[in-house]
Order: C-alpha cells, then sequence, then structure tokens
C-alpha cells in the first residue's frame, strides 16, 4: 500500500518504521527538518512541509495515496485542517490521531474514517492485563467490543469447547486459539477441540460480558 504519514513525533515516527519494515510504500512528512532527516532510511519520501497548506500535499501527490495518517497531536488546528485537505483531496482510508473527545469530534466531522487515541487505548490494554494474570492480550474495538487472549484456567483445561460452551454462559465467542505447543494456529474451531494448558484462547465479545469472563 501506498501510505502517508503525517507528522513525526513518537507516534508518527514508531508507526511510520512498523509500516516501512511491513513493506508499505511511505511518504513521510513533518514541520521539522531534524525529524524528517531520521527518517530518511525508513520511507520512500520523506519530506520538510507544512501539512496545512493544501497546495504542498497536492504537489506531493497525496491524493494518490491508499492510506493517510495525520498523526499530529498539538496543535489541534493543524491536525484538523490536514484532515480536512486530505478528505477533500479524495483520500478514501484516512485516520487521525486524537487527544481529547473534542479533538475526536471535530475530526470525524472534517472526514477523517477512523479516530485514535494511542495513548488512552495503550494506557487500557495495560490497565487491563495488570488486573488479569490469565489476560496475555488486549484489544479495544470501538466502544463497545473487545478482543482477548486468554490463558486457560485451570477449571477450563481438558474441557472442549462445547463442554466451555461460553457463547451460552458469558456471550463471547472464541474465534481463534493459538497452540504454544506445537506453535500453530487453530481459525477454524470443532466443538469436541480439548483444551490443554499450552493453548491460549482468543475471545470476541462484549467488553462486560469479557468482564464476566474474566471475573472482573
Amino acid at each position: 500500500m501506498n501510505i502517508a504519514i503525517i507528522g513525526l513525533g513518537n507516534f508518527g515516527s514508531n508507526l511510520a518504521r512498523s509500516l516501512f519494515d511491513l513493506g508499505h510504500q511511505l511518504t513521510v512528512l513533518d514541520i521539522k527538518d531534524t525529524l524528517v532527516a531520521r527518517h530518511q532510511d525508513f520511507s520512500d519520501q520523506a519530506v520538510t512541509a507544512d501539512a496545512t497548506d493544501r497546495a504542498v500535499l497536492d504537489e506531493l501527490g497525496l491524493q494518490l495515496m491508499d492510506a493517510a495518517v495525520v498523526c499530529i497531536g498539538d496543535p489541534m488546528g493543524a491536525s484538523i485542517l490536514a484532515t480536512l485537505h486530505l478528505r477533500d483531496m479524495g483520500v478514501k482510508n484516512l485516520v487521525a490521531k486524537a487527544v481529547s473527545p473534542e479533538h475526536e469530534r471535530v475530526l470525524k466531522r472534517v472526514g477523517a474514517s477512523k479516530v485514535i487515541f494511542p495513548e488512552r487505548e495503550a494506557a487500557q490494554s495495560l490497565a487491563v492485563s495488570m488486573s488479569d494474570p490469565n489476560l496475555l492480550e488486549y484489544l479495544p474495538l470501538g466502544n463497545e467490543f473487545s478482543v482477548m487472549e486468554l490463558a486457560p484456567t485451570s477449571e477450563q483445561i481438558g474441557k472442549t469447547l462445547k463442554e466451555l460452551d461460553l457463547r451460552r454462559k458469558y456471550g463471547v465467542n472464541v474465534i481463534a486459539i493459538r497452540e504454544l505447543v506445537p506453535k500453530r494456529t487453530h481459525l477454524i474451531l470443532e466443538p469436541d477441540y480439548l483444551i490443554k494448558d499450552s493453548d491460549v484462547l482468543v475471545v470476541l465479545g462484549r467488553r462486560d460480558n469479557l468482564e464476566k469472563l474474566t471475573g472482573k
């Protein structure tokens, strides 16, 4: 994919490096020369530019991008204006970083297809994982749903998925099982699959139902 990263602070920088390592074609820009210079080896095009200038964005060809991520948190005005320009240029997959609920509402109104709170989401994930020793990973999906990776409890080990019956008991679905020994992942699950102590359950559900499952 051709992806533009606008803003090379901590979040934008780490995102750019990760996407570049995954083989995507990246155009990155920031208003600070020092930040741009650090990304010459982690992008296909690294440019010092003001993302609030529509003419600059047009000249860089950002209207041709498959996706763009506006990683500017402060000043909010620059974040909002860059998002508006990219929407008007026809970038359909447009993600923007917000720093407050008010910022989020404005970004959605000017055309962001997705708004993220990296610090808040990381904090939520850490708080949940620290609260439950069996919880390995936690991924919030919007305001209602989450995906969790759970180590099975002693009561669950030795039972089949049918016997666990998590959907009926808790309203959550087991969407995958990761075996650690041997290392493999099951995406098509049979009801008679027997849970082992080396398994990891990947479950999806409403947050309140997941809390019931984990006893929170």
